[in-house]
């Protein structure tokens, strides 16, 4: 991070990746992620994309124990799920250790995808305990998250072994990925959710901080999804989601899968300078 007296960064302390080819930079292969929030939706799809070793987390979602077989049977990977409740920093804290002990003793990747929405209407008439926790899931689970997989992530990097003591290879730095939303940009129309599009904000700007705090160690970043075709978007009418899908330029919802490759690209070394951004994926909304 920057010299706290000068504000100026070190020169030369992250390196680029050494392949010329670009195919192979996109390749997680014997690297370990963790995917929260990956019963269903996008998360699962996620955790179909990467071709790692992979730990699904999820809260209530049983389907995840099926989805881990068919995801180990599927890519011949390492998967399994986890129940984890990610608004409890002890809680996240173990399960992260546990996982990289049972997972070859590494961590390469974490994505932060728990997420809850907001589905109470205007804030000055909402339930206050509703606000606390949507705010605990998705600010306070996603910190929660980050602080865990940074302090592996530096660990590694200090010493260039896996938590057991051997040689760690294929390493280069860990990647944080946040599950963001175009909410954190721009304020949704027709449907009020004040505290869910500040939550999403704060979401993005953590990171570009964390990104800040971490160089040398891992990268941080965000993605900022639009209308996606998931559990947390099925309680709005079809009425509403017309009015929406109007001020959509592709016209459409997204469909989970849609996301996979910017989630890839930040996971692996093809972003390899890539720290501190968002990506939006919205099919165009907030372009206009």
């Amino acid at each position: 991070m920057a010299d706290m007296n000068t504000g100026t960064f070190k020169h030369d302390i992250t390196e680029p990746p050494k392949s010329n080819l670009v195919l192979p930079l996109f390749s997680l292969k014997g690297r370990t992620a963790i995917v929260s929030g990956a019963g269903a939706g996008i998360g699962l799809a996620i955790a179909h994309a990467f071709g790692a070793n992979v730990a699904i987390w999820y809260n209530s979602n049983k389907k995840a124990l099926d989805e881990a077989a068919n995801i180990e049977k599927t890519y011949g990977v390492k998967c399994k799920a986890y129940q984890v409740n990610v608004t409890t920093w002890e809680t996240v804290e173990a399960a992260v250790g546990e996982i990289v002990k049972e997972f070859n003793g590494r961590l390469d990747v974490f994505v932060a995808n728990s997420g809850i929405a907001w589905e109470d209407g205007s804030f000055i008439d909402g339930p206050l305990d509703t606000m606390q926790k949507v705010l605990k899931v998705n600010v306070d689970g996603t910190l929660f998250c980050a602080r865990a997989a940074a302090l592996h992530w530096r660990r590694q990097k200090q010493e260039g072994t896996t938590i057991d003591g051997q040689p760690l290879e294929n390493f280069t730095y860990g990647s944080f990925i946040a599950t963001a939303s175009m909410s954190g940009h721009i304020v949704n129309i027709p449907q009020q959710q004040t505290v869910y599009n500040a939550s999403k904000a704060a979401i993005i700007h953590a990171c570009r901080s964390l990104a800040i705090e971490w160089v040398g160690f891992a990268r941080a970043n965000s993605i900022s999804p639009g209308y996606i075709k998931t559990d947390i978007s099925a309680f709005i009418p079809a009425q509403t989601k017309n009015v929406f899908k109007d001020k959509i330029p592709m016209g459409r919802e997204g469909e989970p899968e849609e996301l996979k490759g910017a989630y890839l690209y930040l996971a692996s070394d093809a972003s390899s300078y890539t720290t501190g951004t968002d990506i939006i994926v919205d099919g165009g909304y907030c372009a206009p």
